[in-house]
């Protein structure tokens, strides 16, 4: 039995179990492990044409092969225990997981406080159908909730309800253990495998390697000693790993637009599909390497709730949270969209490209003061900030350019920083905490009278905004007027979207901040 519930018809609030494949999908490293121990010898005696067993020990073969089958039977019957006493219910708002025969553990997750759900599936678990669902809770990822595994079908399916009772929509209460139609979706992008290729080429890390040779050679050349080619040996292996390992997690990378929120797929051996809900973005950041200004790319991460700090240095979280592996502008500025509907912003694109790519003052950003031109030569003119109704800018780096948004109900918090030099030079460093990950919104090198009225400035439209925000429910923010016979909000149409939306006024903060 597997699925139920919401998601096969039966009663809302049962204890379901996963698939009875589960823990062989899972454990099927433990029962190679023991085959690889007890068959190895025989194995090697069967390719050089001996006998199977060595006669020193054919007395004890019936003892080894009764222990080898003994400690097979214990793994499968561990298995089969693991299986029967783990089950799921999504009933009263929650997703409850109990596991466990002798140290029983139960994990459960809020509907309204799910952050994202992914549907994972390793390469054993694709060949056999199955699917692992994740659901992502506002805690650093520490209380992720693994259901493993379900038929593809009863995750997509699962999601699917899960997702309707997160946002609020409200089934046929004549019907209320009827399955929530999986939303209709529209795709916004795709990253082709050749542009995917090409970006990992002109990465920051190709360029490091590649002084490294130069460096290498010349030493070599200089001191006549090939040694150092040596050391080259290590860095091309990290580098092809790494390489590997980018283009297997970015491979096929689309993304596509729900009721449900943002729909990305990405996997060459082990696919992944992750659904953000709308809102649930807490920073975004836009970036482009030196090399990638050639081919005019950029690469796109969040801080998602959930996914926590890991997720600029593993593999796996890393992946997460990118919201865009590599993509033209017009790929930014449709995701863009997507996170921030409303830019708050009467020239949206206008305000964007400048975020991106500008200098100076211009489309209203503050910048870096001249008199900081010692201490920052190359990226005064670059630093900056800039607010709109929704939403505080970041942009800096001259040569790394990037450009953070965060929304202004997500800021959790806020630091003015000024260190010894900048003091002298009256500047000052303003810090917006939101959830942990790879984005570090920062105001870089503010004149200090600007720095303090943004900090008086963003506190108070962070307050402003949460205030707006009074349910954690989206789909009531978004359609608080919809009927109880509504089974899903309005899709959204964004595929033609170039640029984001207008507001239809200019944003009064933003004046004010040009004025300060």
């Amino acid at each position: 039995m597997s699925g139920g519930g919401p998601a096969s018809g039966k009663p809302d609030g049962a204890w379901l179990r996963v698939h009875p494949a589960t823990p062989f999908v899972r454990g099927w490293v433990a029962l190679a492990a023991i085959g690889y121990f007890f068959g190895r010898d025989s194995f090697e005696r069967l390719l050089q044409g001996q006998p199977l067993i060595d006669d020193r020990i054919a007395g004890r073969a019936p003892w080894l092969v009764g222990g080898g089958a003994l400690m097979l039977v214990l793994a499968v019957l561990g298995f089969i225990l693991s299986w029967y006493f783990t089950r799921y219910q999504v009933a009263e708002g929650y997703v409850r997981i109990n596991t466990g025969f002798l140290f029983k553990q139960q994990r459960q997750a809020r509907l309204d406080r799910v952050q994202a759900i992914d549907i994972v599936q390793p390469l054993l678990a694709r060949i056999f159908g199955l699917a692992e669902l994740k659901f992502e809770v506002a805690d650093a990822g520490e209380s992720a909730v693994r259901l493993a595994y379900l038929r593809i079908e009863d995750a997509r399916q699962l999601r699917a309800t899960i997702l309707a009772r997160a946002s609020g929509v409200r089934l046929d209460p004549e019907h209320p253990e009827a399955a929530a139609p999986e939303a209709p979706e529209q795709q916004v992008l795709q990253v082709p495998p050749s542009r995917l290729v090409g970006s990992l080429l002109l990465s920051e890390q190709s360029v490091f390697v590649v002084l490294g040779a130069a460096a290498s050679v010349m030493l070599s050349a200089l001191t006549e000693n090939r040694a150092f080619f040596l050391y080259l040996i290590p860095a091309a292996l990290g580098l092809i790993a790494a390489y590997w390992n980018s283009f297997t997690k970015g491979y096929n990378f689309t993304a596509a637009i729900s009721p449900d929120g943002i729909r990305l797929r990405y996997g060459l051996l082990d696919t992944q599909a992750q659904t953000l809900p709308p809102g649930r973005i807490q920073a975004l950041k836009v970036a482009q390497p030196p090399l990638w200004r050639l081919f005019g790319w950029y690469r796109m991460q969040v801080n998602a709730a959930g996914y926590g700090a890991a997720g600029a240095n593993n593999g796996e979280a890393g992946a997460r949270t990118t919201l865009l592996p590599v993509g033209k502008m017009d790929d930014v500025l449709n995701m863009l969209a997507l996170v921030l509907p409303d830019p708050g912003t009467a020239d949206p694109l206008r305000v964007f490209h400048q975020g991106v790519n500008g200098l100076d003052s211009d489309a209203g950003f503050v910048t870096t003061p001249r008199r900081a031109r010692l201490l920052a030569p190359l990226g005064w003119r670059r630093n900056a900030f800039a607010a709109t109704d929704t939403a505080l800018l970041m942009r800096s780096g001259r040569w790394w350019r990037q450009l953070v948004v965060v929304p202004h109900e997500r800021t959790q918090s806020i630091a003015m920083q000024q260190g010894p030099l900048a003091r002298r030079f009256g500047l000052a460093d303003l810090v917006l905490h939101t959830t942990a990950g790879p984005v570090a919104p920062r105001v870089i090198q503010a004149d200090i009278r600007e720095a303090q009225a943004l900090f008086d400035a963003q506190a108070a439209r962070a307050r402003a905004a949460r205030r707006r925000q009074t349910s954690e429910q989206w789909l009531a923010q978004v359609a608080p007027a919809m009927t109880p016979a509504v089974k899903r909000a309005p899709v959204v149409e964004p595929a033609p979207v170039v640029e984001p939306v207008p507001h239809p006024t200019p944003a009064p903060q933003q004046e004010g901040q040009q004025r300060g």
